[in-house]
């Protein structure tokens, strides 16, 4: 099983500090909702996220999205090979459930990631997606991993279809991809940095090349 962790992702409800500002207020005006149950994005809220602290990376909720819609619809989550996990930057944890089917649409990606932060599971009677409060290391200790690799542009080179072999020689490896748009990761301070490639690349492309690599050996 090769348990995929999408890391320290953007994807929040705004901050107290701004809940009163102008661009989250309008927004959630028209699409009829209180200021607090919005996702952050910076498409929308770019004037107020300058008021916060790592502003310049916040409010991306489109990594997740395409990060998920690729791993959710791979050969190796459809052969039930793969585990994916959603870590946000507040310490919430989403457990995706294999047979999940997003939504393609990014606004009813949103709409169901609202739902989400406020029900904690959805939809209720299938638990498809679960959220609960817990730090990177909590997840790592609950999945027990034999082996942790993290993306990271200035990890050790190999190339990809080399990482899928390393991959496949454990039982139930990591993988840990950053899920902002630049920066650093804050909080993952642990496991065998990789970079598959001479230079940087966007999370949903690292996990494509994840994946598909992993699928060469991990399929019969």
């Amino acid at each position: 099983m090769l348990h995929l962790i999408i890391a320290e992702s953007e994807l929040e409800l705004p901050p107290e500090s701004i809940l009163d500002h102008p661009a989250i207020v309008n927004y959630a005006k028209r699409r009829g909702k209180k200021p607090n149950e919005i996702i952050l994005d910076s498409t929308y809220h770019h004037a107020a996220l300058r008021k916060l602290e790592d502003g310049e990376r916040r409010g991306r909720p489109d990594i997740v999205h395409l990060c998920l819609l690729n791993a959710l619809e791979s050969i190796l989550n459809k052969e039930g090979k793969l585990r994916v996990y959603v870590h946000t930057r507040n310490d919430d944890v989403i457990y995706v459930k294999p047979e999940t089917r997003l939504p393609r649409n990014y606004n009813r990606f949103l709409g169901l990631m609202e739902s989400l932060f406020k029900e904690k599971i959805v939809p209720k009677d299938l638990g498809l997606l679960r959220m609960k409060k817990k730090t990177i290391d909590q997840l790592i200790k609950e999945i027990n991993p034999d082996a942790i690799f993290v993306m990271h542009e200035k990890g050790e080179k190999i190339k990809p279809w080399e990482f899928g072999k390393t991959l496949a020689e454990f039982r139930d490896p990591a993988v840990i991809v950053g899920g902002f748009p630049h920066g650093d990761f804050r909080k993952v301070d642990f496991g065998k940095r990789i970079s598959l490639y001479d230079g940087s690349l966007m999370a949903w492309t690292v996990v494509n090349e994840v994946i598909v690599n992993a699928e060469r050996y991990y399929l019969p």
